[in-house]
């Protein structure tokens, strides 16, 4: 059989200094069958210039610029808009100033190809410092993946996400919640509209740390519990708010069980002590790591 094409998802912004190690690494996959659809978010650097310049290297019809590219959108619009243009095939999200480990692409069509339902694949990153130096294998995820422990915790790395076709198309048909980020936004939509999510234990890329990065290093649980308690619930809360919202509006697209468990969330967000306490019940809602889960319970029953 034929290896199906896997459509490189890259958005691009102010990354000249990064982005051809990262354009040399897609280049050096063991899967060649790939292109790259790519959307600049108003760069005022040379990052279209890196990136058309690898264009004209790697042939016609390999490496195509969006026709939205331009206007600044942000990251996850922008990510978002991308998906909306290329929902047909196997897609994946490339960051502009990481690494892919040769391997990437294919481990993850070989366990995307097993699934005849939605699917979306993710994994554990090196993370590096500015130089790909120090290389940390990022925490292990020891939980199950899935509805609706996707609403308390994003398990689907951005830099490491593949889709099937099926999944890209879902994610692509609901509109994302305000501020959402497009991995956790679509590692919602995959679980709770009854697809399946892979997580690999081995690393996909390495993750560069540097001063610029839209999100932070990953940091050990207690270090994470830290980070969290200073800067309390208000964020993270309100996210969980907006994401349920969100999959209310759409929720017959949800199967009936996670309708089900969505609704019991929503009405322990909006509801007292009690149906708060309802909602924590519910099977798999919370976090993997025991100090996160403590937390996590506590700013469900208070705010």
């Amino acid at each position: 059989m034929t290896a199906p094409t896997i459509i490189i998802l890259l958005s691009t912004f102010n990354g000249e200094t990064y982005l051809q190690s990262q354009l040399d690494s897609i280049r050096a996959q063991n899967h060649s069958d790939w292109k790259i659809a790519w959307r600049d978010d108003g760069s005022t650097d040379n990052s279209v210039a890196v990136v058309e310049a690898f264009a004209s290297t790697v042939g016609p019809g390999l490496c195509v610029k969006s026709p939205s590219s331009g206007p600044h959108l942000g990251a996850a619009p922008s990510f978002l808009q991308l998906l909306s243009e290329n929902s047909d095939g196997y897609v994946a999200f490339a960051d502009q100033d990481d690494r892919w480990l040769p391997q990437k692409l294919q481990r993850a069509l070989d366990r995307l190809e097993r699934s005849g339902a939605p699917a979306l694949y993710c994994a554990r990153q090196f993370l590096t410092d500015d130089d790909f130096s120090h290389p940390v294998l990022s925490m292990k995820y020891t939980g199950v993946p899935g509805f609706p422990a996707s609403l308390a915790q994003n398990i689907a790395t951005g830099n490491t996400i593949v889709m099937n076709p099926a999944a890209a198309a879902l994610v692509a048909s609901i509109p994302p919640a305000v501020a959402s980020p497009h991995d956790w936004w679509s590692y919602i939509v995959v679980s709770a509209c009854g697809g399946q999510v892979i997580f690999d234990p081995e690393p996909a890329v390495l993750y560069r740390q540097h001063a610029k990065n839209l999100i932070g290093s990953q940091l050990p649980t207690i270090s994470r519990a830290i980070a969290a308690l200073e800067r309390g619930p208000g964020i993270y809360m309100t996210m969980m708010r907006r994401h349920v919202a969100q999959l209310h509006a759409y929720n017959e697209r949800l199967p009936e069980q996670a309708r089900a468990e969505l609704e019991l969330i929503r009405r322990g967000l909006s509801g007292g002590f009690s149906e708060r306490l309802a909602a924590l019940r519910c099977p798999g809602f919370g976090r993997a790591a025991a100090l996160e889960m403590m937390l996590f319970r506590l700013w469900f029953l208070t705010h």
